[in-house]
């Protein structure tokens, strides 16, 4: 469901079935759709304590992990004063007002190091587990001349290693991480994640059965040293192109990716 508002510069959107609405921009930036709704399906319903998502946009994967995880607080970190501008306007709805208090906004470039991480805001070891939704897109695709969607489309060459970085800087002992990528981003990933994440479940994510996966979603855990799994693949949709059970639960809301 979209609600028009006033500012036609945006609307105001409903996911999982009107547990929260995303003020987003119409025609340019990022708009959130079914890969923030499946990464934060990986976290445990059961999941507490306090959860970064990097690059949050208007906050999607964020505000989604807040309404599956009661026992969670969420800081939606993202570089672009814009899209933090429509993340605090999704935060101030009224139909939001179940959830505000639990979720934060963040102007910080995710790739800081050190003290000027800590400095922004991003504190070591100060979360119990981190989202991202990252831009994934390769500079090589076609280009958009939108330069506020390009942002939180295009990757750099070594955006795996520097978001991985500071995912694991500031995520505590144990804590969790999720992510959604493009396939062919596996072994940038998993060579960030050495050292840093480990016991990693990777799920493929078909469109349909019979066709090759679009995405896939990773979670890890931080100082873990157990090896990867690579768990069944997610289908999107059926033969009848009609959205598969399991796809339907996750992207409302209503399941956990890994049972949990």
């Amino acid at each position: 469901m979209t609600e028009t508002v006033p500012d036609a510069a945006c609307s105001v959107d409903s996911f999982h079935r009107d547990a929260f609405r995303l003020v987003q921009p119409v025609r340019r930036g990022h708009r959130a759709g079914v890969d923030a709704m499946l990464v934060a399906s990986a976290l445990p319903g059961s999941f507490s304590g306090a959860v970064a998502d990097l690059g949050a946009g208007a906050g999607a994967a964020g505000f989604a992990v807040a309404a599956r995880c009661p026992q969670t607080r969420i800081t939606l970190v993202e570089n672009a004063p814009e899209m933090a501008g429509f993340a605090r306007r999704s935060i101030a709805l009224a139909q939001n007002s179940a959830l505000a208090t639990r979720i934060s906004v963040l102007e910080a470039d995710v790739t800081l190091t050190g003290t000027a991480r800590e400095a922004a805001g991003l504190g070591r070891d100060a979360f119990s587990g981190v989202v991202m939704n990252p831009p994934f897109n390769s500079a090589s695709d076609r280009a958009t001349p939108d330069a506020l969607k390009r942002a939180a489309h295009v990757m750099a060459d070594d955006l795996f290693e520097t978001w991985l970085r500071t995912a694991a800087a500031i995520t505590a002992p144990g804590g969790l991480l999720a992510l959604i990528a493009r396939p062919a981003s596996l072994a940038a990933i998993l060579a960030a994640l050495e050292g840093r994440f480990g016991g990693a479940r990777i799920v493929p994510v078909h469109g349909r059965a019979e066709s090759p996966a679009i995405r896939i979603l990773i979670r890890a855990r931080k100082g873990n040293r157990a090896g990867l799994t690579l768990e069944p693949p997610l289908v999107l949709r059926d033969r009848d192109d009609q959205v598969t059970e399991r796809a339907e639960a996750l992207t409302n809301g209503r399941a956990a990716l890994f049972g949990d």
